[in-house]
């Protein structure tokens, strides 16, 4: 599964490298600060590209004596960097922009522009579905963030080749770096949902509602079984979900039957979250009160 996940992910890599040689060469040409914009864009698009598939090799390693919960988290943090190289491409585009609006400049060949633009945007668009359909099975938070990069790169690159195709017609040469700006605007944005789902996991926080009521759905389907559960804990650290509670017993019930519980409670969790590491700590009938007292 892992090896598949960093073949897909490499595949973005070399897409990356093909899309921005294209970009430099061009934005150099026509002197367009939108295709140049997007040629810094998507650099930073390979660079993260290349931390996206670093990282799904790295989380696909077992634990070990210094990682005994895994290398899961490399993912996050990968996502965390892919989305600060996001803020840092649009204040790019931004500054380089407005330094166009200020000081203008006729654009050369722009129709070549527009034509790199639309390829541009082609291969980035079949990229990001193969890469995105990947993250989506194996719930890599690194290459849905590579994903979500290739598609930004979609967007922009159609919108900077409608702003070379109205400046080639109007000769508005404003509206090459108006349309720039706006971009970057938008992928800033965009970003910031991105960061909400990469971040949180380092701070170890927990799945989500739904996730956590999925879980409670299937623990209860057992309920006939048990008597209750509590300290019901969980945490995401990459494609990895951890999931952790007390299952309180009949005390007259043997460690062979709560174990074999145990397993099949474990089953049925995993039926829904397949990189699931669960913990269960069933404690015998009165041991709670037990311990209060």
């Amino acid at each position: 599964m892992k090896n598949n996940s960093a073949r897909i992910a490499f595949l973005s890599v070399i897409s990356n490298s093909t899309v921005v040689v294209l970009k430099l060469i061009v934005g150099l040409l026509t002197g367009s600060v939108a295709v140049l914009s997007e040629a810094i864009h998507s650099s930073l698009d390979l660079l993260a590209s290349l931390i996206a598939f670093i990282s799904v090799r790295i989380s696909g390693k077992p634990a070990d004596k210094q990682h005994p919960y895994g290398h899961g988290k490399v993912e996050n943090i990968s996502g965390t960097i892919e989305t600060l190289l996001i803020y840092v491409a649009g204040i790019w585009i931004i500054y380089e922009c407005v330094h166009k609006l200020i000081a203008p400049e006729p654009l050369k060949l722009p129709w070549l522009g527009i034509a790199v633009m639309f390829v541009g945007a082609l291969i980035n668009f079949i990229v990001s579905r193969v890469v995105n359909k990947e993250a989506e099975r194996v719930n890599s938070v690194a290459m849905k963030s590579n994903a979500f990069h290739l598609l930004t790169d979609v967007y922009t690159s159609l919108g900077v080749a409608g702003s070379l195709i109205l400046v080639s017609l109007t000769k508005w040469t404003f509206l090459d770096p108006i349309i720039g700006i706006v971009l970057a605007l938008y992928i800033m944005f965009e970003a910031t949902k991105l960061m909400k789902e990469a971040f949180p996991p380092l701070l170890d926080a927990r799945l989500t509602k739904d996730e956590e009521a999925t879980i409670l759905k299937a623990i209860e389907s057992f309920k006939h079984e048990y008597i209750e559960v509590h300290d019901f804990k969980t945490r995401r650290a990459g494609s990895e979900q951890y999931i952790d509670f007390h299952l309180v017993v009949p005390s007259h019930h043997s460690i062979e039957r709560i174990h074999e519980l145990c397993d099949r409670i474990e089953e049925k969790i995993q039926r829904h979250f397949e990189n699931a590491s669960i913990m269960i700590h069933p404690e015998p009938e009165g041991h709670q009160l037990k311990k209060s007292q």
